[in-house]
């Protein structure tokens, strides 16, 4: 039986805080603190990952232990792991917020892999200093959503953190779901997940704060030599840091545009500084296409983080990590930094009108592309239609489809079946224009259609989807959520024993609390 073996590498080459007060506090010229999980009531475990644990060299005999269980309920300390949580500021919502940090995440420090280590981490296993006003728990609704979509937008191929372990804790955690007075107690629960490395835009934006140019050179340093070796002996490897961080981050977005993901709260904060997508709150998958959309109840009304202005919102919070470096990169190139930042634009649309042209299934993009591009996302929104069936339907449209024939097809994409002539109208023009584009590639149907199917998944986590597995393991039933993962591990394949999940949001779904609109409530 394997056991779980630790390195200490972030807390062994970055700058810790000298206090190991678990009591809130503002924490200076650190990069963490040492703090231990308050140990579980009664925990249980409700799913973990086997393909996951088995990178990790993790035995499927000792995920089934209870030694397994104990520490990642944080009851039990492994042997080497010296738990910590991480220092970091923020601007959330467009706003300085100062000192965030691990509010109730813990590193268990981390795991070699043949590529590297990847970095263990509870959420949900008891207050740090970080933590504020709040407990440092997590409830099993939002560990759920959590679990459940990091695994999905692995499967999907999106860059992202991934989950381990899921478990209750036998304790009440009492939570304001919708922050509207009405507090009451829900189950707790753990979820174990890793990444290569947690850093954010917000570990370096806190130490350039406090002026801390001493350990924000350690904390770029230890972050070119873990996770962008090819940097370390490059000339000016700041501003390069910087670069490839905002190629990071443009690939993440455009992968979010490509299968409908909105995020709901991008926060500098939970901006990864390897591009990884981060902390996973009020987050929901596009179902009628709708740039305006935002998950996010706090997010209202300004929807800074709707699902269209994700790349704007992007580039802004680059414009605060610029600001933190530049401490490091210094005035002589602060012009070569902005144009990091302005190129950053021109380098989203060139990818997405890549991007969107392998889902309509064009083998490159020639002139009148981008006009077929920006007229389709206007069709979408124009006639209510879902945007993960309508791409998926849409490979079976040939060069030779009868326009009428096309329009019947795409029918299970569209919310009002009875459009209106007006509606009708646009979309068989489109469709026209979009069918006499596929006599100029030179891919074969089947070619076209594998390609499109590879790139436009027929399963995605729908909020309602997740809410319904909620339900069911609240009332101890997991069969639902078990369902659900298995099906997400294969997105982009046919799987028809799951075709009761192809299929549009329901209506009683669109106002349900958890279905459509979140909090930031965990």
């Amino acid at each position: 039986m394997s056991t779980l073996k630790f390195e200490n590498i972030f807390t062994d080459q970055l700058p810790g805080d000298a206090s190991h007060v678990n009591v809130p506090r503002q924490v200076k010229g650190a990069c963490y603190s040492f703090v231990k999980p308050k140990g579980m009531a009664a925990p249980k475990m409700i799913l973990y990952n086997q393909e996951l644990a088995k990178a990790l060299n993790i035995s499927d005999a000792y995920c089934r232990s209870k030694e397994f269980l104990d520490i990642m309920a944080g009851n039990s300390i492994a042997p080497n792991s010296h738990p910590y949580a991480m220092c970091y500021g923020g601007h959330q919502f467009g706003h300085w917020a100062g000192q965030l940090g691990d509010g109730r995440a813990i590193n268990l420090g981390e795991v070699l892999v043949k590529d590297g280590f990847q970095t263990l981490q509870l959420k949900g296993a008891g207050p740090t200093p970080y933590s504020r006003t709040a407990d440092g728990l997590a409830v099993l609704r939002s560990s759920i959503r959590e679990f459940l979509c990091s695994e999905a937008m692995y499967d999907l191929g999106v860059p992202t953190t991934r989950a381990l372990s899921l478990l209750l804790t036998g304790e009440e955690v009492l939570r304001d779901v919708m922050y509207d007075g009405h507090a009451a107690f829900e189950k707790g629960a753990v979820i174990c997940r890793t990444a290569p490395s947690f850093i954010r835009f917000g570990s370096f934006e806190i130490l350039a704060s406090q002026g801390d140019t001493a350990s924000l050179h350690k904390l770029a340093d230890y972050t070119i030599e873990h996770h962008y070796p090819h940097l370390k002996d490059v000339k000016n490897k700041y501003l390069e840091l910087f670069r490839v961080v905002a190629d990071k981050t443009c690939e993440m977005i455009v992968h979010w545009q490509r299968v409908g993901f909105v995020h709901g709260v991008m926060n500098t904060d939970n901006m990864s500084i390897i591009g990884l997508t981060i902390d996973y709150g009020p987050y929901g998958w596009i179902d009628n296409f709708d740039p305006d959309w935002t998950p996010n109840t706090t997010d209202l009304p300004g929807r800074r983080y709707r699902f269209g202005n994700q790349p704007i919102v992007a580039q802004w919070n680059l414009t605060k990590l610029a600001s933190a470096l530049y401490l490091l990169i210094g005035k002589e190139h602060e012009e070569a930094l902005k144009n990091i930042i302005v190129d950053f634009q021109t380098q989203y649309l060139s990818r997405y009108q890549a991007m969107m042209a392998s889902k309509l299934g064009f083998d490159h993009l020639q002139d009148g592309d981008e006009k077929i591009i920006a007229d389709l996302n206007h069709i979408l929104q124009t006639c209510n239609l879902d945007m993960t069936i309508f791409f998926r339907t849409l490979a079976d449209i040939k060069s030779d489809t009868d326009i009428h024939q096309a329009v019947q097809r795409l029918t299970p994409a569209m919310y009002n079946e009875d459009m209106t002539d007006h509606e009708k109208a646009v979309l068989s023009n489109w469709i026209g224009r979009y069918t006499e584009r596929l006599q100029s590639i030179s891919w074969s149907d089947t070619e076209r259609v594998k390609q499109m199917n590879s790139v436009n998944p027929r399963y995605v986590l729908r909020n309602y989807m997740a809410q319904l597995a909620i339900e069911s393991a609240d009332n101890e039933d997991y069969a639902l959520l078990n369902e659900i993962y298995e099906m997400l591990k294969h997105p982009y394949d046919e799987q028809p024993e799951y075709d009761r999940w192809y299929a549009r949001r329901p209506d009683w779904a669109v106002n349900k609390v958890g279905s459509s609109m979140l909090s930031c409530s965990s």
